[in-house]
Protein backbone atom coordinates (compact mmCIF):
# COMPACT_ATOMS: atom_id res chain seq x y z
CA UNK A 1 0.00 0.00 0.00
CA UNK A 2 2.92 2.52 0.83
CA UNK A 3 4.41 1.32 -2.48
CA UNK A 4 0.83 2.30 -4.31
CA UNK A 5 0.82 5.76 -2.25
CA UNK A 6 4.20 6.69 -3.32
CA UNK A 7 3.93 5.47 -7.20
CA UNK A 8 0.47 7.74 -7.02
CA UNK A 9 1.92 10.85 -5.33
CA UNK A 10 4.99 10.63 -8.03
CA UNK A 11 2.59 10.81 -10.65
CA UNK A 12 0.94 13.87 -9.69
CA UNK A 13 4.03 15.50 -9.20
CA UNK A 14 4.66 14.76 -12.54
CA UNK A 15 1.18 16.46 -13.50
CA UNK A 16 2.57 20.07 -11.70
CA UNK A 17 5.42 19.86 -13.70
CA UNK A 18 3.98 19.15 -17.05
CA UNK A 19 1.04 21.05 -15.91
CA UNK A 20 3.52 24.40 -15.51
CA UNK A 21 5.98 23.03 -18.46
CA UNK A 22 2.74 23.31 -20.62
CA UNK A 23 1.89 27.22 -19.44
CA UNK A 24 5.51 28.33 -19.73
CA UNK A 25 7.18 26.14 -23.21
CA UNK A 26 6.11 27.15 -26.54
CA UNK A 27 6.83 29.07 -29.51
CA UNK A 28 7.11 32.11 -27.23
CA UNK A 29 8.80 31.56 -23.75
CA UNK A 30 7.20 33.22 -20.92
CA UNK A 31 8.93 32.90 -17.48
CA UNK A 32 7.36 30.94 -14.28
CA UNK A 33 7.30 34.43 -12.09
CA UNK A 34 5.26 35.88 -15.06
CA UNK A 35 2.96 33.27 -15.44
CA UNK A 36 2.28 32.98 -11.54
CA UNK A 37 1.34 36.98 -12.10
CA UNK A 38 -0.94 36.66 -14.95
CA UNK A 39 -2.79 33.50 -13.38
CA UNK A 40 -3.09 35.61 -9.93
CA UNK A 41 -4.00 39.01 -11.18
CA UNK A 42 -0.90 40.76 -9.81
CA UNK A 43 2.27 41.97 -11.58
CA UNK A 44 2.34 43.95 -15.07
CA UNK A 45 2.70 41.51 -17.45
CA UNK A 46 2.83 42.18 -21.57
CA UNK A 47 -0.54 42.12 -22.64
CA UNK A 48 0.50 39.53 -25.50
CA UNK A 49 1.69 37.28 -22.79
CA UNK A 50 -1.67 37.61 -20.72
CA UNK A 51 -3.57 36.66 -23.97
CA UNK A 52 -1.19 33.72 -25.03
CA UNK A 53 -1.46 32.42 -21.03
CA UNK A 54 -5.33 32.98 -21.13
CA UNK A 55 -6.53 32.21 -24.35
CA UNK A 56 -4.18 29.86 -25.40
CA UNK A 57 -1.92 27.78 -23.21
CA UNK A 58 -4.24 27.52 -20.34
CA UNK A 59 -7.56 26.40 -21.90
CA UNK A 60 -5.58 23.53 -23.71
CA UNK A 61 -3.42 22.71 -20.66
CA UNK A 62 -6.55 22.41 -18.69
CA UNK A 63 -8.53 20.64 -21.66
CA UNK A 64 -5.42 17.99 -21.97
CA UNK A 65 -5.31 17.31 -18.37
CA UNK A 66 -9.02 16.48 -18.03
CA UNK A 67 -9.44 14.32 -21.29
CA UNK A 68 -6.49 12.41 -20.69
CA UNK A 69 -7.90 11.42 -17.27
CA UNK A 70 -11.57 10.94 -18.35
CA UNK A 71 -10.36 8.84 -21.82
CA UNK A 72 -7.70 6.58 -19.46
CA UNK A 73 -10.86 5.61 -17.29
CA UNK A 74 -13.33 4.68 -20.11
CA UNK A 75 -10.83 2.50 -21.39
CA UNK A 76 -10.06 0.73 -18.23
CA UNK A 77 -13.93 0.44 -17.94
CA UNK A 78 -14.15 -0.80 -21.31
CA UNK A 79 -11.18 -3.74 -21.04
CA UNK A 80 -12.89 -4.54 -17.67
CA UNK A 81 -16.03 -5.34 -18.74
CA UNK A 82 -15.08 -7.30 -21.98
CA UNK A 83 -12.01 -8.45 -20.65
CA UNK A 84 -10.02 -7.63 -23.89
CA UNK A 85 -6.75 -6.11 -23.48
CA UNK A 86 -7.10 -4.64 -27.11
CA UNK A 87 -10.76 -2.77 -25.89
CA UNK A 88 -10.49 0.86 -25.82
CA UNK A 89 -13.11 3.82 -25.23
CA UNK A 90 -14.17 3.87 -29.33
CA UNK A 91 -14.50 0.42 -29.75
CA UNK A 92 -18.22 0.80 -29.11
CA UNK A 93 -18.36 3.02 -32.53
CA UNK A 94 -18.97 5.97 -29.85
CA UNK A 95 -16.07 7.94 -31.47
CA UNK A 96 -17.38 6.57 -34.95
CA UNK A 97 -20.81 8.31 -34.05
CA UNK A 98 -19.34 11.42 -33.11
CA UNK A 99 -17.27 11.50 -36.29
CA UNK A 100 -20.56 10.59 -38.14
CA UNK A 101 -22.18 13.56 -36.72
CA UNK A 102 -19.62 15.85 -37.40
CA UNK A 103 -19.15 14.90 -41.10
CA UNK A 104 -22.59 15.78 -41.92
CA UNK A 105 -22.18 19.14 -40.73
CA UNK A 106 -18.53 19.61 -41.86
CA UNK A 107 -19.08 17.87 -45.19
CA UNK A 108 -22.75 18.90 -46.02
CA UNK A 109 -22.55 22.17 -45.12
CA UNK A 110 -20.35 23.56 -48.29
CA UNK A 111 -22.98 21.58 -50.79
CA UNK A 112 -26.07 22.35 -49.53
CA UNK A 113 -25.70 25.97 -47.97
CA UNK A 114 -22.87 27.62 -50.19
CA UNK A 115 -20.55 28.19 -46.91
CA UNK A 116 -18.39 26.07 -45.33
CA UNK A 117 -18.74 25.70 -41.58
CA UNK A 118 -15.06 26.12 -41.05
CA UNK A 119 -15.47 30.10 -42.00
CA UNK A 120 -18.08 30.74 -39.47
CA UNK A 121 -16.00 30.68 -36.48
CA UNK A 122 -17.05 30.59 -32.99
CA UNK A 123 -20.59 29.46 -34.23
CA UNK A 124 -19.38 26.37 -36.22
CA UNK A 125 -17.41 25.19 -33.66
CA UNK A 126 -20.67 24.85 -31.08
CA UNK A 127 -22.12 22.93 -34.36
CA UNK A 128 -19.26 20.68 -34.42
CA UNK A 129 -19.57 19.98 -30.65
CA UNK A 130 -23.49 19.41 -30.56
CA UNK A 131 -23.19 17.07 -34.07
CA UNK A 132 -20.57 14.76 -32.21
CA UNK A 133 -22.56 14.58 -28.91
CA UNK A 134 -25.75 13.81 -31.17
CA UNK A 135 -23.67 11.22 -33.38
CA UNK A 136 -22.49 10.10 -30.01
CA UNK A 137 -25.31 9.48 -28.20
CA UNK A 138 -27.08 8.05 -30.71
CA UNK A 139 -24.90 5.27 -31.17
CA UNK A 140 -25.12 4.91 -27.44
CA UNK A 141 -28.59 4.51 -27.56
CA UNK A 142 -28.32 1.60 -30.10
CA UNK A 143 -25.53 0.24 -28.41
CA UNK A 144 -27.90 0.09 -24.89
CA UNK A 145 -30.64 -1.06 -27.25
CA UNK A 146 -28.55 -4.28 -28.31
CA UNK A 147 -27.30 -4.97 -24.64
CA UNK A 148 -30.04 -5.35 -23.60
CA UNK A 149 -30.93 -8.17 -25.83
CA UNK A 150 -27.64 -10.15 -26.19
CA UNK A 151 -25.79 -11.80 -23.61
CA UNK A 152 -22.30 -12.26 -24.71
CA UNK A 153 -20.00 -9.43 -23.99
CA UNK A 154 -17.72 -10.72 -27.09
CA UNK A 155 -21.16 -10.38 -29.69
CA UNK A 156 -22.13 -6.95 -28.51
CA UNK A 157 -18.11 -5.77 -28.62
CA UNK A 158 -18.07 -7.14 -32.72
CA UNK A 159 -21.83 -5.30 -33.42
CA UNK A 160 -19.96 -2.09 -31.82
CA UNK A 161 -17.20 -2.34 -34.22
CA UNK A 162 -19.40 -3.44 -37.03
CA UNK A 163 -21.41 -0.02 -36.19
CA UNK A 164 -17.54 2.04 -36.68
CA UNK A 165 -17.35 0.17 -39.89
CA UNK A 166 -20.93 1.76 -41.27
CA UNK A 167 -20.01 4.87 -39.81
CA UNK A 168 -17.03 5.18 -41.93
CA UNK A 169 -18.15 4.09 -45.10
CA UNK A 170 -20.76 6.82 -44.61
CA UNK A 171 -18.26 9.04 -44.10
CA UNK A 172 -16.38 8.21 -47.00
CA UNK A 173 -19.55 8.53 -49.38
CA UNK A 174 -19.76 12.15 -47.57
CA UNK A 175 -15.89 12.75 -47.96
CA UNK A 176 -16.56 11.49 -52.13
CA UNK A 177 -19.52 14.08 -53.03
CA UNK A 178 -17.68 17.19 -50.61
CA UNK A 179 -15.53 20.19 -51.87
CA UNK A 180 -12.53 19.91 -50.75
CA UNK A 181 -12.60 22.98 -48.24
CA UNK A 182 -14.87 20.38 -46.11
CA UNK A 183 -12.65 17.64 -46.29
CA UNK A 184 -9.87 19.54 -45.22
CA UNK A 185 -12.08 20.89 -42.32
CA UNK A 186 -13.02 17.45 -42.03
CA UNK A 187 -9.86 15.82 -41.57
CA UNK A 188 -8.32 18.49 -39.48
CA UNK A 189 -10.93 18.35 -36.59
CA UNK A 190 -10.02 14.02 -37.15
CA UNK A 191 -6.39 14.64 -36.27
CA UNK A 192 -7.87 15.42 -32.45
CA UNK A 193 -6.67 18.59 -30.59
CA UNK A 194 -6.64 19.90 -27.17
CA UNK A 195 -6.72 23.41 -28.41
CA UNK A 196 -9.98 23.22 -29.71
CA UNK A 197 -11.80 24.32 -26.62
CA UNK A 198 -11.50 27.97 -25.67
CA UNK A 199 -13.37 30.64 -24.37
CA UNK A 200 -15.66 29.50 -21.85
CA UNK A 201 -16.64 26.47 -23.71
CA UNK A 202 -13.10 25.12 -21.78
CA UNK A 203 -15.22 25.40 -18.58
CA UNK A 204 -18.35 24.15 -19.11
CA UNK A 205 -15.94 21.05 -20.42
CA UNK A 206 -14.00 20.70 -17.31
CA UNK A 207 -17.47 21.08 -15.22
CA UNK A 208 -19.52 18.01 -17.49
CA UNK A 209 -15.83 16.06 -16.44
CA UNK A 210 -15.53 17.34 -13.18
CA UNK A 211 -18.90 15.57 -12.62
CA UNK A 212 -18.39 12.67 -14.80
CA UNK A 213 -14.89 11.53 -13.79
CA UNK A 214 -16.15 11.03 -9.83
CA UNK A 215 -19.41 9.40 -10.87
CA UNK A 216 -17.07 6.77 -12.59
CA UNK A 217 -15.59 5.38 -9.19
CA UNK A 218 -18.82 5.26 -7.74
CA UNK A 219 -18.41 2.26 -10.23
CA UNK A 220 -14.99 0.76 -8.46
CA UNK A 221 -16.86 -2.07 -6.70
CA UNK A 222 -19.26 -3.42 -9.96
CA UNK A 223 -16.07 -3.75 -12.04
CA UNK A 224 -14.14 -5.62 -9.44
CA UNK A 225 -16.91 -8.19 -9.09
CA UNK A 226 -16.69 -8.47 -12.84
CA UNK A 227 -13.27 -9.21 -13.00
CA UNK A 228 -14.41 -12.85 -10.88
CA UNK A 229 -16.41 -13.71 -13.70
CA UNK A 230 -20.06 -14.04 -14.68
CA UNK A 231 -20.57 -16.84 -12.62
CA UNK A 232 -18.82 -15.66 -9.20
CA UNK A 233 -20.54 -11.82 -9.45
CA UNK A 234 -24.04 -13.35 -10.04
CA UNK A 235 -23.54 -15.46 -6.95
CA UNK A 236 -21.98 -12.70 -4.86
CA UNK A 237 -25.63 -10.60 -5.96
CA UNK A 238 -24.27 -8.57 -9.06
CA UNK A 239 -26.96 -8.21 -11.39
CA UNK A 240 -24.87 -9.42 -14.26
CA UNK A 241 -26.74 -7.14 -17.51
CA UNK A 242 -27.56 -3.73 -14.90
CA UNK A 243 -23.93 -3.87 -14.22
CA UNK A 244 -22.53 -3.85 -17.86
CA UNK A 245 -25.16 -0.97 -18.50
CA UNK A 246 -24.24 1.22 -16.19
CA UNK A 247 -20.49 0.55 -17.04
CA UNK A 248 -21.05 0.96 -21.08
CA UNK A 249 -22.70 4.22 -20.21
CA UNK A 250 -20.78 5.64 -17.89
CA UNK A 251 -17.55 5.10 -20.84
CA UNK A 252 -19.92 5.98 -23.40
CA UNK A 253 -21.14 9.35 -22.22
CA UNK A 254 -17.41 10.27 -21.16
CA UNK A 255 -16.11 9.08 -24.97
CA UNK A 256 -19.08 11.41 -26.12
CA UNK A 257 -18.28 14.59 -24.52
CA UNK A 258 -14.29 14.22 -24.83
CA UNK A 259 -14.52 13.56 -28.76
CA UNK A 260 -17.30 16.64 -28.97
CA UNK A 261 -14.36 19.30 -27.74
CA UNK A 262 -11.43 17.37 -28.42
CA UNK A 263 -11.99 15.40 -31.85
CA UNK A 264 -11.02 11.35 -31.97
CA UNK A 265 -8.17 11.00 -29.80
CA UNK A 266 -6.55 7.86 -29.67
CA UNK A 267 -4.20 5.54 -27.97
CA UNK A 268 -4.34 6.94 -24.47
CA UNK A 269 -7.97 4.80 -23.31
CA UNK A 270 -5.80 1.69 -24.57
CA UNK A 271 -2.19 2.16 -23.59
CA UNK A 272 -3.05 3.80 -20.04
CA UNK A 273 -4.80 0.97 -18.24
CA UNK A 274 -2.06 -1.62 -19.38
CA UNK A 275 0.92 1.10 -18.31
CA UNK A 276 -0.78 1.13 -14.53
CA UNK A 277 -1.39 -2.73 -14.21
CA UNK A 278 2.40 -2.96 -14.85
CA UNK A 279 3.80 -0.29 -12.70
CA UNK A 280 0.73 -1.14 -10.02
CA UNK A 281 1.19 -4.81 -10.30
CA UNK A 282 -2.59 -4.48 -9.48
CA UNK A 283 -5.77 -5.68 -11.21
CA UNK A 284 -7.95 -3.54 -7.70
CA UNK A 285 -9.90 -1.38 -8.92
CA UNK A 286 -9.66 0.77 -5.67
CA UNK A 287 -5.87 0.88 -7.28
CA UNK A 288 -6.42 1.17 -10.75
CA UNK A 289 -8.92 3.70 -10.68
CA UNK A 290 -7.01 6.63 -9.17
CA UNK A 291 -4.15 5.47 -11.38
CA UNK A 292 -5.55 5.50 -14.62
CA UNK A 293 -7.09 8.95 -13.54
CA UNK A 294 -3.60 10.64 -12.80
CA UNK A 295 -1.53 8.41 -15.22
CA UNK A 296 -4.04 9.26 -17.95
CA UNK A 297 -3.80 12.97 -17.04
CA UNK A 298 0.00 13.15 -16.94
CA UNK A 299 0.41 11.28 -19.95
CA UNK A 300 -2.12 13.71 -21.90
CA UNK A 301 -0.22 16.51 -20.53
CA UNK A 302 3.36 14.81 -21.86
CA UNK A 303 1.47 14.53 -25.29
CA UNK A 304 0.10 18.26 -25.65
CA UNK A 305 3.74 19.29 -24.61
CA UNK A 306 5.80 17.62 -27.71
CA UNK A 307 3.08 18.32 -30.04
CA UNK A 308 3.74 22.51 -29.02
CA UNK A 309 7.49 21.97 -28.19
CA UNK A 310 9.66 25.54 -29.94
CA UNK A 311 10.69 24.91 -32.79
CA UNK A 312 7.88 23.33 -34.60
CA UNK A 313 5.32 25.65 -36.59
CA UNK A 314 2.20 25.77 -34.87
CA UNK A 315 1.40 22.00 -33.18
CA UNK A 316 1.18 18.94 -34.44
CA UNK A 317 -1.66 16.41 -34.25
CA UNK A 318 -2.43 15.19 -30.94
CA UNK A 319 -3.14 11.64 -32.06
CA UNK A 320 0.33 11.32 -33.96
CA UNK A 321 2.08 11.84 -30.57
CA UNK A 322 -0.18 10.04 -28.67
CA UNK A 323 0.52 7.14 -31.03
CA UNK A 324 4.14 7.40 -31.07
CA UNK A 325 3.92 7.44 -27.27
CA UNK A 326 1.28 4.95 -26.83
CA UNK A 327 1.67 2.11 -29.47
CA UNK A 328 5.59 0.90 -27.20
CA UNK A 329 3.81 0.93 -24.16
CA UNK A 330 1.65 -1.66 -25.26
CA UNK A 331 4.07 -3.36 -27.28
CA UNK A 332 5.97 -3.13 -24.29
CA UNK A 333 3.53 -4.28 -21.67
CA UNK A 334 2.86 -6.85 -24.11
CA UNK A 335 6.42 -8.41 -24.59
CA UNK A 336 6.74 -8.11 -20.71
CA UNK A 337 3.55 -9.99 -19.87
CA UNK A 338 5.20 -12.47 -22.48
CA UNK A 339 8.81 -12.82 -21.02
CA UNK A 340 7.20 -13.30 -17.61
CA UNK A 341 5.17 -16.73 -18.82
CA UNK A 342 8.11 -17.98 -20.76
CA UNK A 343 10.25 -17.27 -17.49
CA UNK A 344 7.29 -19.13 -14.97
Amino acid sequence: MKRHILLLALIFASILLFFILNLVLGTISIPVGSIWNILSGTGDEPLIWQNIIWKSRFPQTLTALVAGAGLSISGLQMQTVFRNPLAGPSELGISSGASLGVAFIILLSGSIAGTALSTLGFFGEVAVSVAAIAGAMTVMAIIIAISQRVRGNVILLIIGVMIGYIATAIIGVLKFFSNDEDVRAYVIWGLGSFAKVSGNQVYTFVFIMAVLIPLSFLLIKTLNLMLLGDGYARNLGLNIKRARLYVICCSCVITAIITAYCGPIVFLGLAVPHLCRTIFVSSDHRILMPAVTLTGASLALLCNLIARMPGFEGALPINSVTALIGAPIVISVLFGKRKNEITE
